[in-house]
């Protein structure tokens, strides 16, 4: 999907005497920016970027709303960012950087307890109308609201409320100091009040969940088959064609978006030339369903495109308000029947390499031994928490050689029996002859044979593990109600991570149905970290307590640790022309918009 980077620009301004509001048109971790004031666009576009012609993609299942922001459905791929805009966007060259778009400039209070945006005069909707500090307030409170997919309320409720200053200047003001918290402010995506109060902003079933909402962004919807196919068209009065940040991108006149119900079919239709870029993200279709003529002619290209992004964690993740899955001497003994080692030879052609943190590839990670002030949040709650947290790195077992794969079974086998499991009759039961027995809920029929190997390893402990595929839009129903025993769960990071963290992992959103919390983890320490994530104060804060929250996850084993890559693997028909620098922290989509076509391809 097109996605804003991880939520990853959330930043910091340098301290300052508190009579003194800071404003600029950009704001970062350090105090320090890469461009200036005046700068004329990003590094990672170009000046030689032209408009025209039509790129198609693809998604998987099907669509039936047009509100991208509420709960209940699915919105179709693209309508967050390409209809909608925010207040200020990221730097994708920059770690912890944002710059002014409908906001032109922006006041952090000294005392961090306030943030100033002042609108751009400029900024308007597709349909003409102003942009106005009234619209900016009606989308806060509404994300704030219960119309909206509770994701929004828990991210955003330490903003308190915003004070309209005058006709062009709005004031968000904060219940607490929080490092990142006028980053979150400027991420909010700005909504015409006029639409929403005319239309509805979540109407009930049947009543315009298809109308084509209005925004400020580049595109404006052009047709709807709903559910197949959408196509978007530039619009050729966007206000901000020619602001910094969005100069040499979003170059395409018109994007249509296919949909397919199967992964395989679609890579036979990519290959067929149904529309034009693919991101890869299974080992297989890469090394072996990605090659013939139009690779070894040019015709396609494909390329593994590097990045600095925290890969965060991807994992086969168990729901802990199921009774088999509470213990967590059985919850490490289902990730000891991960073969990652065979897996990784047999079935990804050696590709990926083993998550070994919930911030894999960043300095977020924990490593070595708990130190410093790292050790100090942990110490307050060593008496609850698993004392390998402190003597042991979190490190996935290894399954090289004969006996690998046999010693970690015999190891999880103890586990199991120490939890209360026993084998009789060759099914693993507890006391009261209750077997050992649970679901993978899949989304993706391409995840069977990855399963395949997994259950058999579990069938070696006596576990009887079904895997089933479901529609998309069933499989998100399931998830959004917890109705599901294990499934394959990704938990994307920023590079300064924050408010989201309570949205994975604390308490609160245990319970809240479409919560991120699927693991239905409600752990004091757990609880405590993600605080001291969310209100650190300086770096050396938020490192420690990520590391922490790290050591607490891993050990609370919630999850079988998979695999990760640090890069996109993305084929394309040799129809573009590109930037010569690439970003540095991006998603394959957020690049792809950097693109152009060439002069010779007649698009």
């Amino acid at each position: 999907m097109f996605l804003r980077p991880f939520l990853l620009v959330l930043l910091c301004l340098v301290s300052a005497p508190a009579s003194v509001v800071q404003a600029a048109h950009g704001i970062s971790i350090d105090g320090q920016l890469k461009y200036p004031p005046d700068f004329e666009q990003f590094a990672y576009t170009s000046p030689k970027a032209r408009p025209g012609g039509e790129l198609v993609l693809h998604d998987l299942g099907s669509f039936d709303k047009m509100n991208p922001f509420t709960l209940k459905g699915t919105a179709p791929f693209g309508l967050d960012t390409l209809v909608f805009e925010t207040l200020a966007v990221p730097s994708l060259d920059e770690p912890f950087a944002t710059y002014g778009l409908i906001a032109k400039d922006i006041a952090l209070a000294a005392d961090r307890l306030s943030v100033t945006f002042t609108l751009d005069e400029r900024a308007r909707f597709s349909d003409n109308s102003p942009v106005t500090v009234e619209d900016v307030k009606f989308s806060l409170e509404t994300l704030k609201s219960d119309q909206v997919h509770p994701f929004y309320p828990y991210y955003y409720q330490d903003i308190s409320g915003a004070e309209i200053l005058d006709q062009h200047q709005i004031r968000f003001n904060f219940a607490r100091a929080n490092r990142e918290l006028h980053m979150i402010a400027a991420q909010i995506p700005v909504f015409s009040r006029a639409f929403y109060q005319e239309h509805g902003f979540a109407p009930p079933a049947g009543a315009e969940v298809m109308l084509a909402p209005r925004g400020s962004g580049p595109y404006i919807i052009d047709t709807v088959k709903q559910g197949k196919s959408i196509t978007y068209r530039r619009n050729p009065d966007y206000w901000a064609q020619d602001h910094p940040t969005r100069r040499g991108l979003f170059n395409f006149d018109r994007l249509t978006i296919n949909y397919y119900k199967d992964q395989i079919v679609a890579v036979e239709a990519f290959k067929a030339h149904e529309f034009d870029f693919m991101l890869v993200n299974i080992a297989k279709q890469w090394a072996r369903d990605m090659q013939g003529g139009k690779f070894a002619n040019g015709t396609i290209v494909k390329k593994v495109f590097p990045h600095h992004n925290n890969a965060g964690m991807q994992g086969f993740l168990m729901n802990t308000r199921r009774s088999q899955f509470k213990d967590r001497r059985v919850r490490q003994a289902l990730g000891l029947a991960l073969d990652f080692e065979w897996t990784n030879n047999a079935l990804f052609f050696d590709q990926y390499r083993r998550s070994h943190s919930y911030f894999s590839n960043s300095p977020l990670a924990a490593i070595g031994d708990p130190q410093g002030l790292e050790l100090q949040y942990l110490q307050a709650f060593r008496a609850t928490l698993p004392p390998e947290i402190f003597t042991t790195p979190p490190t996935p077992g290894e399954t090289h050689g004969r006996d690998g794969l046999r010693t970690h079974l015999r190891q999880a086998r103890q586990l199991l029996a120490d939890a209360g499991w026993q084998v009789r009759e060759g099914v693993l039961q507890n006391d009261q002859g209750k077997p050992f027995e649970f679901e993978i809920l899949l989304v993706s029929p391409s995840f069977e044979r990855v399963m395949a190997p997994y259950v058999k390893n579990l069938e070696k402990l006596g576990i009887q593990a079904d895997y089933r595929t479901i529609d998309p839009a069933l499989y998100t129903d399931r998830l959004q109600n917890f109705d599901f025993d294990m499934i394959v769960q990704v938990y994307g990071q920023s590079q300064s991570p924050g408010n989201e963290q309570r949205n994975y992992w604390h308490s609160e959103s245990a319970a809240t149905k479409g919560s991120r919390n699927l693991a239905g983890i409600a752990d004091p320490a757990v609880d405590a970290m993600v605080e001291r994530i969310i209100y650190a104060t300086t770096q050396q804060e938020l490192t420690a307590a990520c590391r922490a929250l790290d050591r607490i996850l891993w050990y609370g084993y919630y999850l079988v640790p998979n695999w990760f890559m640090d890069g996109h693997r993305i084929a394309y028909h040799n129809l573009f022309d590109q930037p010569e620098q690439l970003p540095l922290y991006y998603d394959p989509y957020q690049l792809l918009m950097t693109w152009w076509h060439k002069e010779d391809t007649g698009q």
